[in-house]
């Protein structure tokens, strides 16, 4: 490589790191990890190069001169550099624009209303449903927990109509609903109280919940209890696995 141009080497150089990215690495990284690390590449060629005042005008000699020209180059060189300063915006302006165009394609999967929860809250039981004794105490505890936090969306009677309900898309839950809390096992309402939209899988976009991390707020005993008091007030039963 002694006879190519600093310049060719250093093209040469971030091809190959582009291509050992793109399809040497196990599994394939995404688009985005692929711009970052070749951001990394540019930015550690550009140092390179411009440490020595030599090989900064071995760089970016080639580069002034095709911008700027000169009275003596011929017509090809001319054409060429019009070609460039043309296809460049061009080529940004398509990514841009197909990066903003709105896809009316449908999605690939379809949302799922209550998708599965990680294993880990797979078997999980409420301690307290079978504390006969201090189950009404127990349930006002969680309507107390529930009337403090939760009301301001689900709603006084639990319907999924408190007043800040119609600024949401999806709308809260509405536990009254045979359709909602009757179907699912206390471990999946703690698992969803628990993580709210942010802890939502793939399978629930493009209209995630608007639902906060309650574990970030709410301790586990208080979090039990408000499924206790949901499942009282709306006189389901939750589903078991018998």
């Amino acid at each position: 490589m002694g006879r190519i141009p600093l310049i060719g080497k250093v093209g040469i150089i971030w091809v190959l790191m582009y291509l050992a990215l793109k399809f040497l690495v196990s599994p394939p990284l995404p688009s985005s990890v692929i711009f970052m690390y070749m951001s990394l590449v540019t930015v550690c060629v550009l140092l390179y190069v411009s440490v020595f005042q030599d090989d900064a005008d071995a760089f970016f000699g080639p580069i002034k001169r095709f911008i700027a020209g000169d009275d003596n180059e011929g017509g090809l060189r001319k054409l060429s550099r019009v070609v460039v300063f043309i296809a460049i915006p061009l080529f940004f302006g398509f990514r841009s624009y197909n990066s903003n165009m709105p896809s009316f394609e449908p999605p690939i999967q379809q949302r799922v209303i209550h998708p599965a929860p990680p294993t880990q809250f797979v078997g999980l039981y409420n301690p307290y449903r079978e504390d006969k004794e201090h189950f009404a105490e127990n349930v006002a505890a969680g309507g107390k927990i529930f009337f403090e936090n939760c009301v301001f969306c689900h709603g006084d009677k639990l319907d999924g109509n408190g007043i800040f309900a119609d600024g949401f898309n999806l709308r809260p839950a509405n536990f009254t609903d045979p359709t909602t809390i009757s179907m699912l096992q206390e471990a999946f309402l703690f698992w969803r109280i628990s993580k709210g939209g942010i802890g939502l899988p793939e399978e629930s976009t493009p209209w995630d919940s608007a639902m906060p991390r309650w574990e970030a707020m709410l301790s586990e005993e208080d979090r039990w209890k408000v499924i206790l008091f949901l499942y009282d007030y709306t006189g389901y039963a939750p589903r078991t696995w018998e």
